[in-house]
């Protein structure tokens, strides 16, 4: 599994944590979200964006990995469906916030999202 963020902010959160509590989401697939979400902070910490576009441009090639991870949910009998789209949609605001983007559209940071 990717490492834990170095942001002091982020580094004990866990992601996803509401979904685990839930036994319509399948724990394997969950930890694969969780592992994009922390990839997409290792890549916001190794070239952090110089502003919004930059930021835009990270999260939606991870929203573009939820979009395939969705198969995966389906294949366990599951769906990403409004609880679990607004508990991602959560966790990409509470990293581009962690990250110093209070100015980010919570939309736009999941814009290319088909769940």
């Amino acid at each position: 599994m990717t490492t834990a963020p170095g942001n002091p902010a982020l580094r004990g959160h866990r992601f996803l944590d509401a979904l685990y509590d839930d036994d319509y989401f399948p724990a394997p697939v969950l930890d694969r979200g969780v592992a994009i979400l922390r990839r997409l902070c290792a890549r916001i910490e190794a070239a952090p964006p110089a502003g919004l576009p930059g930021l835009y441009a990270l999260t939606h090639a991870a929203t573009r990995e939820f979009n395939a991870l969705e198969a995966a949910f389906e294949e366990a009998g599951s769906e990403i469906e409004t609880v679990a789209r607004e508990e991602i949609c959560e966790e990409f605001w509470r990293i581009s916030r962690a990250y110093g983007f209070e100015e980010a559209d919570v939309d736009e940071l999941t814009a290319p999202r088909e769940w």
